[in-house]
């Protein structure tokens, strides 16, 4: 095996003190929800909000006087970036990123802050990487791979040390996979502390790249993943080999499993996290009864969720937990019937949030006229009693899709 415990261990020693040792908890909303014993490691409390600031430090403290003084080079469209650009920024090693043009301006500010020249170059991390290397041949930078690199495997298997010393009695880990540098390095850790615990890798069904190579398939990987921190086309060759000897499966999880588990980990653990953060916690949900009653360990990867598509995905778990919902009310175009409807509404206790009153683009006829009216409700059952009350008292109601916006 290319990556040993001793070479676990002796990182963690030597980057003690430059990270965060996060805490690894016990959650007993997500417990009593699952049926599990669940506990959490926060990875999101890093500096920069995720794991990779372990992999990147550990890679920058390997490096000589001359390539530390030369600088390095990383490419990355988020926690690699920032991971690489905060520590190469408290060690005085110059950093470049290059990041592909399409990402978000926020994420490319919070990498300048920390001191890293950012060079927006191709449509995504793999079109980016060719640039990268050609910079780092000619400028002499050592490229800081996110994860098929020894040094940056070892970093991120100090997860799994630190998780195993807080619980040594977990009997299985699940945690998100992208290139394969968390996993393999947990694996690694985990695995030689405890052979009996399980490994589980968890990736976004439009990116099973570690799925695919495992299983012989050559099914294509790309789509706009909620997970984009684990987007990843190819795992790296090193990464494979250890995954292969080491982890027991491989889950894969779609986009409505994603977003759930974001505001699940939200709402009932009150953590933010992203996409790629909440994909354990996905799998998990997906198969309650293969978990129940274990003792699971959860890596919680990565904070770093823009904060408007937050608010986007706890809006629709409202609305999909029926306690939002979007009702059309065809009412006469006469004066009072707003406010009639209203009471009935406020009748039931049901909230009016929005109301959209619409007369001139409509297909009604010219003496009636279409309220779209967004309310808050207790659940499917509320909704079902709403709609009900409303057409017994003339009103013909009728609910609006919780994604699309019906004509």
């Amino acid at each position: 095996m290319s990556i040993t415990i001793d070479d676990i261990r002796a990182t963690a020693a030597r980057i003690a003190g430059q990270i965060v040792t996060t805490p690894t908890v016990y959650s007993a909303a997500l417990s009593d929800l699952y049926g599990a014993e669940i506990y959490l490691k926060l990875e999101t409390l890093q500096r920069t909000g995720s794991f990779k600031d372990r992999g990147a430090l550990a890679k920058l403290l390997s490096l000589d006087g001359a390539q530390a003084q030369a600088g390095v080079i990383a490419v990355s469209a988020g926690n690699h970036a920032q991971g690489v650009a905060w520590h190469a920024q408290r060690l005085g090693i110059p950093a470049t990123i290059v990041m592909p043009r399409g990402t978000p301006f926020n994420k490319i500010r919070r990498t300048e802050a920390f001191g890293a020249t950012v060079v927006l170059h191709g449509e995504d991390v793999s079109n980016a990487e060719p640039h990268a290397m050609a910079l780092a041949e000619t400028e002499g930078l050592t490229f800081v791979h996110p994860f098929a690199d020894p040094a940056v495997i070892a970093g991120q298997g100090t997860v799994g040390l630190e998780m195993l010393e807080a619980r040594p009695d977990l009997d299985v880990l699940i945690m998100p996979v992208g290139g394969g540098g968390l996993i393999s390095g947990v694996a690694t850790a985990a695995k030689a502390m405890r052979p009996d615990i399980e490994v589980i890798g968890v990736e976004a069904a439009m990116y099973p790249a570690v799925h695919n190579a495992l299983n012989g398939l050559e099914a294509a990987a790309g789509g706009h993943t909620l997970a984009e921190g684990i987007a990843v086309k190819s795992p790296g060759e090193i990464n494979l080999e250890i995954i292969r000897a080491l982890c027991d499966e491989m889950i894969l999880v779609d986009e409505p499993a994603l977003e759930a588990a974001v505001v699940t980990m939200m709402e009932a653990a009150k953590i933010m996290v992203e996409g790629a953060g909440a994909a354990p916690l996905a799998a998990l949900a997906a198969d309650k009864a293969r978990f129940a009653g274990r003792r699971v360990g959860l890596v919680v990867s990565g904070a770093n969720i823009d904060s408007r598509l937050l608010a986007s995905l706890l809006m629709r778990g409202l609305t999909r937990a029926g306690r939002m919902a979007r009702l059309r009310i065809l009412v006469p175009d006469e004066p009072g019937q707003l406010a009639r409807v209203a009471t009935e509404i406020s009748g039931t206790g049901a909230n009016i949030v929005e109301v959209y009153h619409q007369r001139l683009f409509s297909d009604v006829p010219a003496k009636q006229t279409e309220l779209d009216v967004v309310v808050e409700t207790r659940d499917e059952n509320h909704i079902r009693q709403l709609i009900e009350l409303l057409s017994e008292h003339g009103f013909e109601t009728r609910r609006l899709s919780d994604t699309t916006r019906e004509e």
